[in-house]
């Protein structure tokens, strides 16, 4: 009998998408079991099944689906050997219909506006508020189901420590690395929105969203003396267009930027700024994979990608002379340095590492 992926909801872009990629790749016979599927075209429709909620009003409304979501995770049909859960909300609630099998869960995170709802504007929500207890309470209490836990960094590690009360490997996630190795054929559209670009500028690529603290991107600027680009999209477009116009560095925002727009600013930027606490954190090391060293926040995964002084500088806070001293300590930071360090999460790496954790586990019980 094959084994089972799950995964909470497959959208057609994300981090955590790319890992259940690579899973599926590591293991080619399983099947895949998600709440409701958003990128139809993704897979082959025989091997990905959905929920019941998905067959109702509540398919697509993450919100509101909150309170049913760690039901609609018991009972799943089928028989399998084993599961492997991708989860950053409750798949790790995941259980078959037919029997109990080992269920090996690699966590993005505990649901964050649950456990850390200082790092998630969701978690202030006064429904949220309401049902947290009860709701830490069985998440808690079905974690300890899980046969073993990986973590996608060992600052997520902490966390499932500290919520869950559970030891965990590190597995980092994928990152396509093989991307960057070289400028790749652009459209006419592309060349034109990359078309003056100053010589020298701080870089910022995130959605627009206020935890990706892109302002920390134009304090570098002014900081440093150095011009910004700003690429990505989302609701503080306008806030930031204000910010822009007043800053006293040119400030120029890409908007939608395709992803070969995207790997072409990383290789001409001169330093991309990242300034959120992430779980792990996917564009630091696309960044070194480009050859391009980065200025991280200390805290969070980041620390565990960028290598202080050899591939950019981590930095405590983000006081304008912390900023200065940061953006020329990175300038001397050696490109070939962040390459090499960036193939060491790639896309092969995670696979043979996913693949030893699971024969490990399954070999152990």
């Amino acid at each position: 009998m094959p084994g089972l992926i799950v995964h909470e909801w497959l959208e057609r872009h994300g981090g955590a998408e790319r890992v259940v990629d690579a899973m599926m790749r590591a293991f080619p016979d399983a099947d895949l079991q998600v709440l409701w599927n958003d990128d139809p075209g993704r897979y082959p429709a025989r091997r990905v099944s959905e929920t019941l909620l998905a067959r109702t009003p509540l398919r697509g409304h993450k919100a509101l689906s909150l309170p049913v979501m760690p039901m609609a995770w018991r009972g799943l049909p089928g028989d399998y050997e084993w599961l492997l859960v991708s989860s950053h909300a409750f798949a790790h609630h995941a259980r078959l219909r037919s029997a109990d099998v080992p269920k090996l869960v690699y966590v993005h995170s505990p649901v964050r506006y649950l456990w850390v709802p200082n790092l998630d504007g969701r978690g202030a929500h006064p429904a949220v508020r309401a049902a947290a207890p009860a709701l830490r309470a069985l998440d808690r209490h079905r974690a300890r189901e899980a046969t073993a836990i990986a973590a996608n960094s060992a600052y997520i590690g902490r966390r499932i420590a500290a919520a869950w009360g559970r030891d965990s490997s590190v597995i980092h996630p994928p990152v396509d690395v093989s991307g960057f190795a070289a400028p790749e054929a652009l459209t006419p559209d592309e060349v034109r929105v990359l078309a003056g670009l100053p010589a020298e500028f701080v870089l910022g690529v995130s959605r627009f969203v206020p935890y990706k603290r892109l302002d920390v991107v134009i304090a570098t600027g002014e900081a440093s003396g150095v011009p910004v680009v700003l690429a990505g999209g989302g609701p503080l477009r306008e806030a930031l267009g204000a910010m822009a116009d007043a800053a006293s560095v040119p400030v120029r925002i890409i908007d939608a930027p395709t992803t070969p727009v995207v790997r072409e600013l990383m290789r001409r930027a001169s330093v991309v700024v990242f300034p959120p606490v992430e779980d792990f954190g996917i564009v630091p090391v696309e960044a070194m994979a480009a050859g391009t060293p980065v200025i991280a926040n200390a805290e969070g995964g980041a620390r565990e990608s960028v290598v202080d002084g050899l591939t950019g500088v981590l930095v405590a806070d983000f006081e304008p002379e912390t900023l200065r001293a940061a953006y020329d300590a990175a300038r001397r930071c050696d490109p070939e340095s962040c390459r090499i360090r960036a193939a060491e999460f790639s896309e092969q790496g995670f696979i043979d590492h996913i693949r030893a954790w699971h024969a490990r586990v399954l070999g152990g019980l």
